[in-house]
């Protein structure tokens, strides 16, 4: 498969490096909105481009990866390239998943395409876990934690901060709430009760560190719903201590089964990840195989991990999977 990177951040380098981890992917080309003789790739067969020359490409890529924010660029990005590609995003704003779906749906029909949204581990992974689990255990509630991880959304809206020159945010989920789940006590749950946000700023000389402190547990919408601890440190600390992107997190199904309800069970899905960008690519990856063997198949349209079956994700044959893993 020729698979071509838009976008080089975080995630385009994972992408790159699960092109490498895939023997039947070769990457064809990245294209980036900077200046391309600045992008250094690690792919010396590979190209970096332009992206305003993205559409010389339409027949020398099978599936194009797009690696924009969910904010404001996968909503443009992604209908304009599924009209001339195959391709796949890992858009993530969950509420608009059904107007970005619709969006990508009617570009890539127009376009003859097959377009594959949301994919990585949430969603993706934990989205498919919960739709098994709620299919097996229909009498039942659902639970989802996150972390411990950085979340680089609050991340970032620490560093918009007054005062602050950086920053790291933590999610990290309760245990006492996580040991309740588990020990299948159904327990009804607050947003404050399920996570921690633990942050370490880095103040900028003679900054105010009190109301500093006072505006980031008081953010809508990020902090003031939680529990919020913040660490002033050093910048030398930050970078040995918190130069990574780990995450991760777990899906939880809790239910009963049998006549009147008397045995219950509990389904656990977790993940613990040391780099969150380059899972996620994996599993980008994996999708990106699927969707070019169903273009092959004559398909088009938009879809999303609801919509493949497993056996589209593996390298393996049908017959070699019947015989390994079934």
């Amino acid at each position: 498969m020729r698979i071509g990177i838009y976008g080089y951040g975080n995630l385009g380098r994972g992408i790159e490096c699960a092109i490498k981890n895939n023997n039947d992917m070769e990457l064809v080309a990245v294209f980036t909105r900077r200046n391309p003789q600045s992008v250094k790739i690690q792919t010396e067969a590979a190209k970096v481009c332009a992206a305003a020359d993205v559409d010389k490409f339409k027949d020398k890529i099978d599936v194009m990866v797009i690696c924009g924010g969910s904010a404001t660029d996968l909503p443009k990005q992604t209908p304009e390239l599924a009209k001339m590609f195959n391709v796949v995003d890992s858009f993530d704003t969950h509420a608009r998943i059904p107007e970005h779906f619709a969006n990508v749906d009617k570009a890539a029909k127009d376009g003859g395409n097959i377009a594959l949204i949301s994919a990585g581990w949430d969603p993706g992974m934990f989205s498919l876990n919960r739709l098994y689990a709620t299919a097996i255990l229909p009498n039942g509630n659902d639970y989802t934690f996150w972390g411990k991880g950085v979340s680089q959304g609050h991340s970032d809206a620490i560093r918009r901060v007054k005062g602050v020159k950086n920053g790291k945010q933590y999610t990290i989920p309760v245990e006492s709430a996580l040991a309740a789940v588990r020990n299948g006590e159904n327990p009804k749950l607050t947003t404050r009760q399920k996570h921690t946000r633990e942050c370490f700023v880095v103040a900028e000389e003679g900054a105010d560190l009190a109301a500093i402190e006072k505006e980031i547990k008081e953010m809508p919408n990020y902090f003031a719903d939680y529990d919020t601890t913040v660490h002033f440190i050093s910048e030398e600390e930050l970078e040995k201590n918190h130069s990574g992107i780990p995450h991760g997190g777990f899906v939880f199904r809790t239910g009963c089964t049998g006549w009147n309800n008397e045995h219950n069970h509990v389904i656990e899905y977790s993940l613990k990840l040391d780099s969150n960008p380059e899972f996620t690519a994996s599993v980008i990856a994996a999708y990106a195989r699927a969707i070019y063997r169903l273009h092959q198949e004559g398909g088009i349209g938009c879809k999303t991990v609801f919509d493949i079956a497993p056996a589209y994700l593996s390298p393996l044959s049908n017959e070699e999977l019947r015989a390994s893993m079934l």
